[in-house]
C-alpha cells in the first residue's frame, strides 16, 4: 500500500534531511523501503539490528547511496548531535531520512541543533480519504471498514478479522510492557496498564487527572507523567479546549483520543467519535507539516456543559464547529450555540446514519463518511 505522504516525502528529500514519525507500527518502515526504490544504491540502516549500529557507530555506509534511511536513532545517546554532525558532511546528491517514534518526536520541542535542517512529516492511521484512493471503495464502505479495523496498516489490510483482533491484543501488550520500560520504572508497569484500561473508557470525556488519581491512589503529579508517556509514545492524543475570546466561559480540561480507534470501549458513537478525531488530527497536522499552515485542532465545551465534539482554527481564528452524531440529525444545541458566538464558522453536523441532508439554523447536517473523504489526507 502507498501512503499518502510517499510523493512529498520524495520530493523534498533532494533538498533536505526529512525527519519521519508515527506511531508504532503505522508503516514508517514500509514507506521508508518503498522511497529508498526511487534513488540508486539506496542503504537502510536500523539501530536495533546489531551489525547497523556498527555501522552506524563508524558512520561507514556507503557514501554513494542516493538515499541513506535511519531508523530508530533516537535510542543512540546524544543523537541529535550526532545527526548534526552526519547531515552537515553528507557528499552531494546524498539524501536523507530519519524515521522513529517516541521520543524522536521530541526534536520539535529541543531541536535548536537541527534547526533549519530538515523537513518534518507525521505519519498517521489511514483514513477515509486514504483508504478509498487506495481501494476504490464507497465513503461508507471506508468509514464502515475503519470503524470495525481502525487505521493501522497491517489489521486493516488483513481479511481475517481474528487476526486482526490478535494482532491489537499483542500491539497493545508490546506497548505496555516494552516501549512504556523507555520512560518509566518497571514497578509502574501495572499501575500504567491500569491507566490505560481506565483511558479506554474514557475518550472524548473531559479528563480529570485528580478523579483518576484518587481511584489509583497515586498523585495528579504521577498521572500527568504518564499522560505525557502515552503521547510521546502515539498510543493517545489530546485535544484542548478552544479559549480564545471566551476563556472565562470554557472548561479548561482536555480531551484525549486513541491512535487505534479499535482501542477504545464505548459505544458506536464513542468509535465514530475517536475514529473523526484521528483523521480531523491527521488533516490538521498534514496541512502543517505540507504546507506549512498553522491549523489546529481544538474542542468547546462551556462550563455548564454545552459542547461541540471539535473546532478547527486556521492562524489562531476558528473556521470549522464540527459535531459528530452517529444517528441525531437534528441541529446540535452546541453547536447553535457556539454558532452564534462565532457566526465566521461553518457549523457542521456530521452523521453516520444520515437520511438526508439538510441546512438548517445556520448549520450543515451531512453524511459523515463523505465529509470525511474530503479532507485534505
Amino acid at each position: 500500500m502507498n501512503r499518502y505522504l510517499k510523493k512529498l516525502i520524495s520530493n523534498d528529500l533532494p533538498r533536505k534531511m526529512v525527519i519521519l514519525t508515527g506511531p508504532r507500527q503505522i508503516g514508517k518502515t514500509t514507506l521508508s523501503r518503498q522511497l529508498l526504490t526511487d534513488f540508486p544504491n539506496g542503504q537502510y540502516l536500523n539501530w536495533d539490528v546489531l551489525a547497523d549500529r556498527f555501522i552506524l557507530q563508524r558512520q561507514s555506509w556507503n557514501p554513494r547511496a542516493g538515499l541513506l534511511v535511519l531508523d530508530e536513532i533516537h535510542k543512540m545517546r546524544n543523537w541529535k548531535g550526532w545527526l548534526k554532525g552526519v547531515v552537515d558532511s553528507l557528499p552531494a546528491g546524498q539524501a536523507l531520512l530519519v524515521t522513529g517514534s517516541a521520543r524522536m518526536e521530541t526534536f520539535r520541542q529541543s531541536g535548536e541543533s537541527l534547526a533549519g535542517r530538515y523537513f518534518a512529516y507525521r505519519l498517521y492511521p489511514i483514513s477515509v480519504r486514504e483508504w478509498c484512493q487506495e481501494q476504490g471503495v464507497t465513503p461508507i464502505t471506508a468509514l464502515d471498514h475503519l470503524l470495525v479495523r481502525g487505521g493501522f496498516p497491517e489489521p486493516c489490510l488483513v481479511a481475517d478479522t481474528r487476526y486482526a483482533n490478535r494482532w491489537r491484543n499483542q500491539y497493545f501488550a508490546d506497548l505496555i510492557r516494552e516501549d512504556i520500560l523507555e520512560f518509566s520504572r518497571l514497578h509502574e508497569i501495572k499501575t500504567m496498564r491500569l491507566f490505560v484500561e481506565l483511558l479506554r473508557e474514557r475518550v472524548g470525556s473531559p479528563l480529570s487527572l485528580n478523579s483518576i488519581a484518587r481511584d489509583l491512589f497515586i498523585s495528579p503529579t504521577t498521572l500527568k507523567r504518564y499522560l505525557d508517556i502515552l503521547q510521546a509514545l502515539f498510543i493517545i492524543f489530546i485535544i484542548q479546549p478552544w479559549y480564545h475570546n471566551i476563556a472565562r466561559a470554557i472548561l479548561k480540561a482536555p480531551k484525549i483520543y486513541f491512535f487505534d480507534t479499535g482501542l477504545v470501549r464505548g459505544n458506536e458513537g464513542i468509535r465514530l467519535e475517536n475514529a473523526v478525531a484521528t483523521m480531523l488530527l491527521k488533516h490538521t497536522r498534514f496541512l502543517r507539516d505540507s504546507e506549512g499552515r498553522m491549523s489546529g485542532l481544538h474542542y468547546l465545551r462551556t462550563k455548564d456543559g454545552v459542547e461541540v465534539d471539535f473546532a478547527l482554527s486556521e492562524d489562531k481564528v476558528l473556521t470549522h464547529l464540527i459535531e459528530s452524531k452517529s444517528s441525531d440529525h437534528k441541529p446540535h444545541r452546541g453547536l447553535m450555540k457556539f454558532k452564534g458566538i462565532f457566526p465566521k464558522a461553518e457549523a457542521i453536523q456530521i452523521v453516520y446514519q444520515l437520511r438526508q441532508e439538510e441546512f438548517r439554523n445556520g448549520i450543515k447536517i451531512t453524511d459523515a463518511a463523505n465529509w470525511l473523504a474530503e479532507l485534505s489526507a
